[in-house]
């Protein structure tokens, strides 16, 4: 069985393609000419990439026709929230043209695959008090570009397989973390800033945004074994949660890590980290799932935090 995973080589790319080989699947995975490799440096002999510019219709058409895979897994986006303010038209057309490229060229090559595509909790955007946890059922109120471009993307699934019978599952992952985590995402930063001042590279000053936003955080490890889940044994056409039904702020967050380090660390906010409107509170509901599936996560969040930070203090 041959398994496609765009953005191979990104944060949850390089665990989707470690998870892929333990259970012997042969790996296909595009990057693009900037596509930073360090990630999966160590699997580089055990997995086949190509050059490929998702949002290329020949581009992708091309690797579709040639390699024709059994499963994809499409992980490639622009993930940056903030990044999403600042460049909106480029955030939604990437996000949504790669994905109907790949779309097109299956539909066109009439290939039998199972797609799966990686959409996200930011879709919910504004919830109520009394809407959480949060269902699939919940209203969608995306409130950034990045979950506009989530929410078309899922939108697309759900059109492809009514219209074309496209094998497409779409999966809501709320916030998910662990080794390997780009610095500019929260649990990230502050684990990056905490070992440079374990390491004596800057003051013992951490810097911070919003503290009061509650988020739902899942082990990238137990998140790729949901994707794969989703296909061997989730519903065509349906959406599920990846959640953990637990529920911290990003206060508690930055505290959890903090009782890591032994190095004493004063706390300033930076305005500048400050989002032009946040999401409250994203609580995920993943029965819906778990009754298919059976799937559930098992790594703790204090054992998530430890390796993140262990992992930023080998790296500076």
């Amino acid at each position: 069985m041959k398994a496609l995973v765009t953005g191979i080589s990104g944060f949850v790319g390089s665990h989707m393609a470690e998870y892929l080989l333990s259970n012997n699947i042969e790996v296909l995975g595009t990057i693009r000419q900037r596509s930073r490799m360090d990630h999966i440096q160590h699997i580089l002999n055990d997995i086949h990439l190509v050059e490929c510019e998702l949002r290329d219709p020949f581009s992708v058409e091309t690797l579709i026709d040639r390699e024709r895979p059994d499963l994809i897994f499409h992980l490639a986006a622009q993930s940056f929230v903030p990044t999403s303010w600042n460049s909106p038209t480029d955030t939604i057309y990437n996000n949504v043209a790669g994905q109907i490229n790949i779309f097109e060229s299956v539909r066109r090559f009439q290939l039998d695959c199972k797609i799966q595509i990686a959409c996200s909790s930011e879709e919910y955007g504004h919830v109520e008090q009394d809407e959480v946890p949060i269902r699939e059922t919940n209203p969608l109120r995306p409130l950034s570009p990045y979950a506009v471009s989530k929410t078309a993307q899922e939108y697309l699934g759900y059109q492809y397989f009514k219209s074309y019978g496209l094998n497409v599952v779409q999966t809501r992952t709320f916030n998910h973390t662990g080794p390997r985590r780009g610095e500019n995402f929260v649990t990230s930063n502050f684990s990056k800033q905490i070992a440079e001042i374990e390491a004596g590279k800057k003051p013992p000053v951490i810097y911070v945004g919003n503290l009061l936003a509650k988020r739902d955080f899942t082990d990238v490890r137990d998140v790729v074994r949901a994707y794969w889940l989703a296909l061997e044994k989730g519903e065509p056409g349906e959406t599920y949660n990846i959640a953990s039904n637990k529920c911290y702020t990003i206060g508690e967050v930055l505290q959890l890590l903090l009782t890591l380090s032994k190095v004493q660390i004063e706390i300033q906010q930076d305005p500048a980290r400050m989002r032009p409107s946040d999401v409250e509170i994203l609580l995920g509901d993943y029965s819906k799932f778990n009754a298919k599936t059976g799937w559930k996560p098992e790594i703790p969040f204090h054992k998530t935090m430890e390796d993140l930070l262990n992992y930023w203090r080998a790296r500076v």
